[in-house]
């Protein structure tokens, strides 16, 4: 950023330390639990197998408050493709990103078609990309935080 000028200029890997990670998109989205609970007992499984995986129904169906969960990852879908830089559109669906843990725990985005394209169109040559997410909920709240960044593919 240019100091004091409040204005953004792009940066590239060669502005970057050797080994720092270089972010390359940032999302963030806020929802409404109870409108995502409205959806689910107006659409059902229209609404869910149109925007979830299989994995992710699963895993929130086994759930005592299952839209909390289907808002939390909704918030995180929606900021994943901010994150892009693409939202919903130019080929990136809804089920092109699924909200994934790892074995800690940590959730993450596991990308697929148009979400996985457009995320190797970003990647630096001879970086690779990693996916942070924070997930939260404060009802009738739902927040998802979608980090970006590239890291050296030695890593």
């Amino acid at each position: 950023m240019a100091h004091g000028s409040g204005s953004a200029r792009a940066v590239s890997t060669a502005d970057a330390a050797p080994g720092w990670p270089v972010i390359v998109g940032l999302g963030t989205d806020i929802v409404d639990i109870r409108r995502i609970a409205r959806t689910l007992e107006r659409f059902g499984e229209r609404f869910t197998h149109r925007v979830f995986t299989a994995a992710e129904r699963e895993r929130a169906e086994r759930r005592l408050r299952p839209e909390q969960t289907y808002a939390r990852r909704f918030a995180a879908k929606e900021a994943c493709a901010k994150a892009l830089g693409t939202g919903l559109r130019r080929g990136v669906f809804w089920r092109d990103m699924a909200v994934v843990n790892l074995p800690t725990g940590q959730p993450t985005m596991a990308l697929t078609g148009g979400a996985l394209e457009r995320l190797q169109s970003l990647t630096p040559s001879g970086m690779r990309c990693r996916i942070d997410v924070t997930l939260t909920d404060e009802p009738p709240i739902a927040q998802a935080i979608v980090l970006i960044t590239a890291i050296p593919a030695t890593d």
